[in-house]
């Protein structure tokens, strides 16, 4: 591995399978079905391992659509939060289902998805997000129909319903308390639906999470409507498979020691810098060196953080930033001409593979 020039994002798929045997075993035990959330993670050389425990993917876009048809196979569900009729023309060869965002969007191009499993976006004004930025149930949200009459009138002409407001929720009780708003809001409508969904954000492969009682819940509901749930697990499905690998180019005093890596926060861990969230540090361990660790960009907030670390950083040691698979090289960027990170796989026989790397000709016709 030190011969592998950084910055490169490493997965690692013995990692990622844990997630996956997880969210195999909420399959198998709640009959609840799985999606990539391809707007979390697109990295499509890992999709031979993916596609074993997963049913598919949903996408955010005619592009992610179309990615997860040729790249992931299996089901393919197309959600826009604004179509065009050319993506809906596009769309609609290969999509088993389409959802719509809005009433509007279903009623203008419903002659062109004649004979779709079509669906549509509900916004049921609950929320678990802890960033306003992200909470689909904020006020003005375009996210999804808050009509309920309008909905029950759409009823006929739709399959099914995405219910997408679980950003960052880790906790089972939140869970099942949301599902008892759903049945109760919603439960005529649900009957007369064959599939919903409940989105993303649902962190039940995560340390500890009660799994049983998570499974339960699910088919309980499913059970109770007679309905196939869907999941759309993005950061769930690769949560701690990925590290940021990079070294340290120059460290320099100001009260503190900075070291200045060969990457950024601003184009290679956007995320953190949109949300003020710090990431973590998965090498060098914790100890008693304090450092920030900074980006190399001209931006003066290209900062990962601080960090007490067991041993000083100098030029040329090594940091692995943890947890970097989720929305980073869907975001990654071109900001000051810094190249972007390697793309670098260790498959589950151990065996090492550096499956893309990037360099000026991809800045130059990425811009022109």
């Amino acid at each position: 591995m030190k011969d592998l020039p950084t910055p490169y994002y490493l997965i690692d798929e013995t990692r990622l399978q844990k997630n996956l045997e997880i969210i195999q075993q909420v399959r198998e035990s709640s009959g609840a079905k799985s999606v990539l959330a391809l707007k979390c993670f697109s990295t499509w050389c890992v999709f031979d391992l993916m596609r074993r425990y997963m049913d598919g993917t949903t996408s955010s876009s005619p592009f992610e659509a179309r990615l997860g048809y040729e790249e992931f196979g299996k089901e393919v569900h197309a959600y826009s939060v604004g179509f065009s009729r050319e993506d809906v023309l596009e769309v609609r060869a290969f999509a088993d289902k389409m959802i719509f965002n809005s009433l509007s969007q279903l009623e203008r191009f419903l002659p062109d998805v004649e004979g779709a499993n079509l669906g549509l976006r509900v916004n049921p004004g609950i929320s678990y997000s802890h960033f306003d930025l992200a909470d689909p149930a904020r006020r003005y949200s375009r996210l999804g129909v808050a009509d309920k009459q309008a909905l029950a009138e759409a009823a006929p002409l739709l399959k099914g319903l995405m219910f997408h407001f679980n950003c960052e929720n880790d906790e089972v009780d939140d869970l099942c308390a949301s599902l008892d708003t759903l049945g109760r809001e919603y439960g005529d409508l649900l009957r007369r639906m064959e599939w919903m969904s409940l989105g993303g954000g649902i962190a039940f492969t995560q340390t500890g999470y009660p799994l049983d009682r998570f499974c339960t819940a699910l088919r309980d509901f499913g059970r109770e409507f007679d309905i196939q749930i869907y999941l759309e697990p993005g950061e769930a499905a690769v949560t701690q498979s990925t590290e940021l690998v990079t070294t340290v180019l120059d460290v320099v005093r100001n009260e503190i020691d900075i070291a200045v890596i060969d990457a950024s926060l601003e184009a290679h861990m956007l995320d953190h810098l949109v949300y003020r969230t710090t990431p973590s540090v998965a090498h060098p361990g914790a100890g008693d060196h304090h450092v920030m660790i900074a980006g190399r960009t001209c931006l003066a907030g290209d900062v990962f953080g601080e960090f007490d670390l067991a041993e000083p950083l100098a030029v040329g040691s090594r940091v692995h930033l943890a947890d970097a698979a989720g929305y980073t090289m869907v975001k990654f960027n071109w900001f000051n001409g810094v190249a972007m990170p390697s793309i670098v796989v260790r498959r589950l026989d151990g065996s090492v593979e550096r499956i893309r790397s990037f360099g000026y000709e991809d800045f130059k016709r990425s811009l022109s």
